[in-house]
């Protein structure tokens, strides 16, 4: 059993902290907000990630887990220190690491002995050095030190099990043993581990998250396409990921990416890129695509109704995926803002993200379910694919519109049974609608 120190509580570190307890570890997390550490010891969690609350009241309760606001008491006698801290974007997409240096100065501090600091953090490349340098500047102590980079790959609504099956784990450090010994900690999942240098690992992380925005942006210039050609972008994206070459992961057309890693983790190595002498083209484009999948969606709506001032526009669904509550850089919040500049009125339903979303878009109606959005809407938006959405009874939702407009911004329904039930249904990339 090993002593390990996390510092943040977000999606990474928690998941991260509850995950390590759970494989025989002790745990401290630590984070500067005494009402959330008092919270998460009664199991009270600041965010929803399926799988997630169970862990932690499982680990606490056996002794494994516990929460704190010093850094003194998380790292006594710790052996590895988790940075799992946010990082998140400036004006020009740079990653703002203050939360970091914060972090590194703290553990300067609170080194009780030899130390391996681990790096979970998204941080530009160059990153790990700098931490060391930090340390090295702000402790009062001689105890020796080790920095790692070990880059998340965690998908928020699957975050456990991709934490406790993943895929590959990949660690970067100048010192070998130190990274040899973070390793053991990973050894109980069996996965394949890389083992390289620091800002190898860092830009692992970069170009991962930019090559699956990549795919989404692309798949949804092809969507593009097969509306104007008369094409199914279903079809297309089907027989294309049948080619083992490119397999069918992140090929489903929409209205874009969002949430915390993909907008930030792309805009951040494109700063970085330019910054550098490079010419990022490619990056620019899977950004410009992305912010034109939500306008699409708007123009659609326009076409259809003649305008869309005073029309009532309904969404199914906020948060930026389902089975999770993030709303960070969510179709929806762009969507909203679009429709209330054009003089719609909006109402909305999601079964997690409402208490996040009532945070960032004012003016709009929330509801209580989908069939209460569907009531007097002069058009439906499908803005996340939540599952229970796939199963609504549609003609009912049908009969209390006042128009049976539906945009299918995650093309969750069939377009010929939409027809059929009276729908005027624009799906994404559908062909011919």
């Amino acid at each position: 059993m090993k002593n390990i120190c996390v510092i943040g509580v977000g999606y990474v570190g928690l998941v991260t902290g509850a995950c390590l307890a759970d494989l025989g570890n002790r745990v401290v997390c630590l984070n500067r907000n005494k009402e959330k550490s008092d919270n998460l010891k009664r199991g009270i969690l600041p965010i929803y990630e399926p799988g997630l609350e169970e862990i932690v009241r499982r680990n606490y309760a056996a002794g494994r887990l516990d929460f704190t606001t010093s850094y003194e008491e998380a790292m006594r006698g710790a052996d590895f220190v988790f940075i799992a801290v946010g990082t998140p974007p400036g004006s020009e997409g740079e990653a703002d690491l203050s939360n970091v240096e914060a972090a590194s100065k703290g553990i300067a501090k609170a080194m009780t002995g030899p130390l391996i600091i681990v790096n979970k953090s998204t941080v530009p490349i160059g990153t790990g050095d700098w931490v060391s340098e930090v340390v090295r500047r702000n402790r009062d102590n001689d105890y020796d030190f080790a920095v790692v980079s070990n880059p998340e790959f965690l998908r928020e609504g699957s975050a456990v099990h991709d934490f406790l099956n993943p895929d590959r784990v990949i660690l970067g450090s100048s010192d070998r043993a130190a990274a040899e010994e973070v390793a053991e900690l990973y050894r109980p999942l069996g996965c394949p581990i890389l083992i390289t240098d620091l800002r190898t690992a860092e830009m692992i992380k970069y170009a991962s998250n930019a090559f699956l925005a990549t795919r989404i942006s692309f798949i949804n210039e092809i969507a593009s396409i097969c509306e104007a050609l008369g094409a199914d972008i279903k079809e297309v994206a089907l027989g294309m990921g049948m080619d083992k070459r490119i397999g069918l992961d992140y090929l489903e057309a929409g209205i874009g990416w969002g949430g915390s890693c993909l907008p930030k983790d792309v805009k951040a190595l494109h700063y970085m890129a330019s910054v550098h002498g490079c010419h990022p083209q490619l990056l620019r484009a899977v950004m410009e695509i992305n912010r034109d999948q939500r306008i699409r969606v708007v123009q659609k709506l326009r076409n259809i109704l003649g305008g869309l001032s005073d029309k009532v526009i309904g969404l199914l669904g906020l948060s930026f995926k389902p089975n999770t509550d993030d709303m960070r850089e969510a179709p929806s919040i762009e969507i909203v803002h679009l429709l209330q500049n054009e003089r719609a009125q909006v109402k909305a339903y999601d079964p997690a993200a409402m208490e996040n979303a009532k945070k960032i878009l004012q003016g709009i109606q929330y509801c209580s379910g989908p069939y209460e959005v569907a009531e007097g809407s002069d058009a439906l938006i499908v803005v996340t694919e939540w599952n229970e959405f796939k199963q609504l009874d549609m003609a009912r939702i049908k009969a209390s519109m006042r128009q049976p407009v539906l945009i299918d911004g995650r093309n969750i329904y069939d377009p010929k049974k939409m027809k059929e039930l009276g729908f005027i249904y624009r799906g994404v990339g559908r062909g011919y609608e």
